[in-house]
């Protein structure tokens, strides 16, 4: 990516055209930030109806791995990038040779295997839970066998996590006992799993970045989030969320794991804060993140403006948050039965007669437990008058106070 996209140009006698792997909510929201800066977009996705799909110039409707598709893709884009992680390595290597791709091949793969990830993490010397490979019998006979110890030497109670192809809570069961461990594995269907120990939690947060080909770095506050069946429920980003201390030692961590990775693109990193002020690594994302939404109202750069920055090879300036925010996530569950009159919504009137609040929906044309429908920005002056909103809001919407 030596030269950079230019917005408006021709590239191969056609319009600057931006790429995008996915065509879920991610996608859609990079899509219409590329379309403001004054690009074409295409979307490669399998679901006639993805959210991105639908609003892009663009929908090639194939699997991931489909030659023709991917052929298309390049025909039509001058650069691509992903919008989840679970879109295979090799289709983003095809590409990759072909056309510039952000984030790289080598980087979605390792964020892909939980193993491969912790190991990463280490490299960089960020602080991961204690936690053992589980691929084969005899590694988890050596996990059962691990001596019981008040001084938590061993991996119980635990989270067992499938190595690859979880998020939102999948893949994922807690163990008390060893037996109930075996048991677990089992019901995961004896796929390669990494087997974490629990640790008491004060809080969680997350750190997105930007890191240009050129290496240059940027980064938006850090975000205190809060977690719901393994699902993200509520951000919260203003001064003072995260201490002060932890948010700079979150900050360092992620920009060295980008530069571990030689990262080119968007990257969230979760953090767990345990009780007594440590900081605990987590995962990664290598895109934008849930938790990143409040910055499309809360700050003069949202994240898709800087996905779509460091894919064209533009500068990067840092973003800067002009409003305490709290961001909502929007379930289906919020969304009431169909009746004989078809599908109802939420009373979304009450909702934004509130001060600063801000609806993006995803464009999903149905609703189900636990599937991520839209979001909820709140903005304002000062904290007292974002939270006390965001309350309002919740309680309007049938969601938990927090």
């Amino acid at each position: 990516m030596s030269r950079a996209i230019l917005p408006g140009a021709l590239v191969n006698g056609q319009p600057a055209t931006l790429g995008v792997m996915g065509g879920g909510q991610l996608g859609r929201m990079f899509v219409q930030a590329a379309q403001a800066m004054g690009y074409f977009t295409a979307v490669l996705d399998p679901d006639a109806a993805s959210p991105a799909g639908l609003v892009s110039h663009h929908h090639i409707q194939t699997d991931y791995l489909h030659e023709q598709g991917l052929a298309q893709l390049m025909q039509r884009c001058a650069a691509i990038t992903t919008e989840f992680e679970n879109v295979p390595a090799p289709a983003l290597t095809t590409l990759g040779a072909h056309r510039p791709v952000a984030p790289s091949a080598d980087a979605v793969a390792i964020a892909q295997d939980r193993a491969a990830e912790k190991a990463h993490f280490v490299r960089c010397g960020v602080p991961v839970a204690p936690h053992a490979l589980i691929e084969t019998p005899a590694q988890l006979a050596a996990v059962m066998s691990q001596p019981n110890n008040s001084s938590g030497g061993d991996l119980f109670p635990g989270i067992l996590k499938t190595s690859r192809m979880g998020y939102d809570g999948k893949g994922q069961i807690r163990v008390k006992t060893r037996e109930a461990l075996a048991a677990a594995w089992a019901e995961l269907k004896s796929v390669p799993c990494v087997l974490e120990k629990m640790l008491p939690l004060q809080a969680e947060c997350s750190v997105i970045v930007a890191r240009g080909a050129d290496g240059q770095m940027v980064n938006f506050p850090v975000q205190l989030n809060l977690h719901r069946d393994g699902i993200l429920a509520v951000t919260s980003v203003y001064e003072g969320a995260v201490p002060a201390d932890l948010a700079a030692q979150a900050v360092q961590a992620t920009r060295a794991i980008a530069e571990g990775l030689n990262y080119v693109g968007v990257l969230c990193v979760e953090f767990f804060i345990l009780e007594g002020g440590q900081l605990i690594v987590n995962e990664m994302a290598p895109r934008p993140h849930n938790s990143g939404h409040y910055t499309l109202n809360a700050c003069d750069q949202s994240q898709f403006e800087l996905q779509v920055r460091t894919l064209a090879g533009l500068p990067l300036t840092p973003p800067r948050q002009h409003s305490p925010a709290i961001m909502l996530n929007l379930l289906g569950d919020l969304w009431p039965e169909a009746s004989a009159k078809g599908p109802t919504s939420p009373a979304w009137a009450p909702v934004l007669a509130l001060p600063g609040t801000h609806l993006h929906l995803y464009g999903k044309l149905s609703a189900r437990p636990g599937r991520k429908m839209g979001h909820l920005n709140i903005t304002g002056d000062s904290v007292e008058a974002v939270r006390a909103t965001a309350l309002q809001a919740a309680a309007l919407l049938g969601i938990e106070a927090f």
